[in-house]
């Protein structure tokens, strides 16, 4: 069934394809048509404006409403935007300190931020949700602050609430551990996430792990984080000698004034530390770092460092279109345009230029096919040497500015934009206009700014190749873009791996990693005297405990059920002979097709005797950590030449982990990694009891096994299919 959907879509794509193509191709003939037709009836020289697009008027200056401050004499510093053109009033509370080097802890101080909203000493967390429902408000907290808005009328009782969540958080134990909980969750998903695997990556290689940038949040540190050290963050920087509040809205200076005496005049300030930090310098040279993604299908190429730009500089406009050009958010983008529309290597590929108080960073990055990584990397290269060596035709440029320009109405549209100019007009001490007059500097960009700003800020030989992908696929090719041709290998959390150190002791093979398994969970004799076979695991799915019961009766019988709240959600049966998947009683028999292969393969108790026998091929691929220990890496080839990875434990000679990749109908591969631990002794036999999956769903799936039972009677019955 999986196939013949996946043939359906792709040919289905394919007339799409072609007709769109078509329709196009008729459009643009016709349009050649009509404009050779209009050429001729107009030659009247009189008429030919007619012929010709018109060009743009002078930029004109945005009315964003001027902005006034003052300081409280507590230190708070309050900006204030005028906005009449409707009845409401918006908040920013914006914290001022450097960002932190967590240490041993890192992820406290993000928590912190959203625990800052769970409850206060009055309010529980659902009593400060109803109570911004009920008048119609916005408001979250976040490690730098808080938001908050309202229509003006219910601006007292939002005021109420907003400053009760700022002084009186009562960062309870249960929310900290429910936050907690969440966030390693959220870290073992990304475990396999090739996206934050590459930019964990390249937070360590731009700035290195003694920069708050280069910190990684790992689940080590997560789990040494206390509520203290949370609370500590809250009393230390929520000070209003190191805030902003920004207003803005349907109010004026000497309003806002009483306002802000009113609700924030009383806040107490207090000491702020000032940490320093060595200024991050970016490669000297081009380097390549593979983060190992074993089965990937696709890799993930990031081209990254670390760049001198700061927010309002005199640049920064100029070096915005220069990287719009490049790839910015346009579809015209050069990246788009090579690495999409011509050689077809991805779906999308762009750059970004971001500016930052301490250092900014540049990055371009794609998603593209194992076979095209090496040669998509070369596209980038190209590309970035290009925009520096050459510049940019007159009609590109154009079409960027008014792209941005656009881009630049609409976010007007929000007051946290309009609130953040005035911070940073405020913050940065920009020319009053500077956001007034924004669109004219931008109209001012010449193609020599844009080669300029390229050859400032575009390295393509001082840059840091990330790549997350099958490393067995893909390092041998991507080492002739290192400088020193020697790439270096990280983990997930941008961990180094030295893969020198993991050299293969002789004569160990992936036959023999595989036999030393089978000894280790009992020896063949023992696995062949199990006839019948049954587990009852248990598992929570999207906050719903659920069960799952599996049955399995040599030769070749297979049934399981998982169900939820008493229902079974899911059931599947192999008799032998034929195949039945159903779900919410909707049920398919097959006797053949990728169903019918998965679910037969599932009858097989003990599938690592069969892998001796022949049925696969095993090729040890080396030695990897998996969870801290260090696992033999064996790829299993199967009779339709299917690849998967299983890793043994060096030390027990036990199955800790396996990793299946999978392409699906649109093209996109994703990865299902098993986790398998606290084996238990059941009759002479080792049998895995927590299983933890990741990669099937967006959440990690833990399953514990609360029930195993071998050699105990089972009925045909129960395999049978009517």
């Amino acid at each position: 069934m999986k196939k013949i959907t996946y043939i359906t879509v792709v040919m289905l794509a394919f007339i799409f394809t072609q007709c769109s193509k078509k329709a196009t191709d008729q459009v643009v003939d016709g349009a050649k048509a009509a404009t050779t037709k209009s050429v001729k009836v107009n030659a009247d020289p009189a008429l030919e404006w007619r012929s010709k697009a018109p060009t743009p008027g002078p930029a004109r200056p945005i009315e964003l409403g001027d902005y006034s401050s003052f300081e409280l004499d507590n230190g708070l510093k309050v900006i204030v935007v005028e906005n009449h053109k409707l009845p409401r009033v918006s908040y920013q509370l914006s914290l001022n300190n450097d960002p932190i080097l967590e240490g041993e802890q890192a992820g406290y101080v993000s928590m912190a931020g959203d625990l800052l909203a769970t409850g206060t000493k009055t309010r529980s967390k659902a009593d400060i949700d109803a109570a911004v429902d009920f008048i119609g408000a916005n408001m979250n907290s976040f490690s730098t602050g808080m938001f908050a808005s309202s229509l003006k009328k219910h601006n007292d009782k939002l005021l109420d609430i907003m400053t009760d969540v700022l002084y009186n958080p009562s960062f309870k134990q249960e929310e900290f551990e429910k936050l907690k909980k969440q966030t390693l969750s959220g870290i073992e998903s990304n475990k396999t996430d090739p996206n934050s695997m590459a930019a964990n990556v390249a937070s360590v290689v731009n700035y290195g792990k003694d920069h708050p940038y280069g910190e990684v949040v790992t689940a080590s540190s997560v789990e040494r984080i206390t509520l203290a050290k949370a609370k500590e963050y809250y009393k230390t920087y929520f000070k209003p000698n190191n805030a902003y509040l920004t207003i803005v809205g349907d109010t004026d200076e000497k309003e806002a004034k009483a306002i802000a005496e009113q609700y924030f005049g009383n806040w107490n300030k207090g000491t702020i530390p000032s940490p320093k930090y060595t200024s991050p310098v970016g490669p000297s040279e081009a380097k390549v770092a593979i983060a190992n993604k074993d089965g990937a299908v696709q890799s993930v190429i990031r081209i990254s460092y670390p760049v001198d730009l700061q927010p309002g500089a005199d640049d920064l406009i100029k070096a915005r279109v220069m990287n719009n050009i490049l790839g910015g958010g346009i579809f015209s983008g050069r990246l788009m345009q090579n690495l999409r529309e011509d050689k077809a290597y991805t779906y999308g590929a762009r750059s970004q230029l971001s500016s930052d108080d301490l250092v900014g960073n540049f990055n371009a990055f794609a998603s593209v096919r194992n076979e095209v990584t090496d040669s998509s990397v070369q596209e980038f290269l190209f590309e970035m040497n290009r925009l520096v060596n050459e510049q940019v035709a007159a009609e590109d440029l154009a079409l960027v500015k008014s792209s941005m320009t656009g881009s630049f109405g609409r976010s007007l549209e929000s007051p946290q934009t309009i609130a953040r100019f005035a911070l940073n007009t405020f913050k940065y001490n920009l020319p009053k206009d500077y956001y007034q007059t924004y669109l004219q500097r931008l109209d001012q960009v010449t193609v020599a700014d844009v080669q300029a700003m390229a050859k400032k800020y575009i390295r393509p030989d001082k840059a840091n190749i990330i790549v997350v992908g099958a490393k067995d696929d893909i390092a041998e090719k991507l080492m002739r873009f290192d400088a020193d041709g020697e790439i270096d290998y990280y983990d997930a959390s941008g961990n180094e791996v030295k893969m020198d150190q993991n050299a293969l002791p002789e004569g160990v093979t992936g036959k023999s990693v595989v036999s030393d398994y089978i000894a280790a969970i009992g020896g063949e004799a023992k696995l062949k005297a199990v006839k019948t076979l049954e587990k009852t695991m248990s598992m929570s799915v999207m906050g719903q405990d659920a069960s799952v019961e599996e049955y399995q009766k040599s030769p070749n019988k297979y049934y399981s059920k998982m169900s939820m709240s008493g229902q079974v959600m899911q059931e599947q049966k192999y008799d032998g002979t034929k195949v039945m998947a159903g779900q919410m009683g909707q049920n398919q028999v097959v006797t053949e097709g990728e169903i019918f292969d998965q679910i037969k393969e599932a009858a097989i108790m003990f599938k690592q005797i069969n892998y001796l026998a022949g049925s696969h091929d095993l090729e040890l691929k080396g030695i990897e950590d998996v969870s801290g220990a260090k696992a033999y890496k064996v790829q299993v080839t199967d009779a339709n030449g299917d690849k998967s990875y299983e890793f043994y434990d060096i030390s027990s000679g036990l199955l800790v982990k396996t990793s299946v990749t999978s392409e699906g109908p649109d093209g996109n591969s994703s990865t299902m990694t098993t986790d398998v631990s606290d084996y238990k002794d059941i009759n002479g036999v080792m049998f895995a009891h927590k299983i933890l999956l990741t990669g099937l769903m967006p959440m990690p799936l833990q399953m514990n096994v609360a029930k195993i039972k071998v050699n105990e009677p089972i009925s045909d019955d129960m395999f049978m299919i009517k």
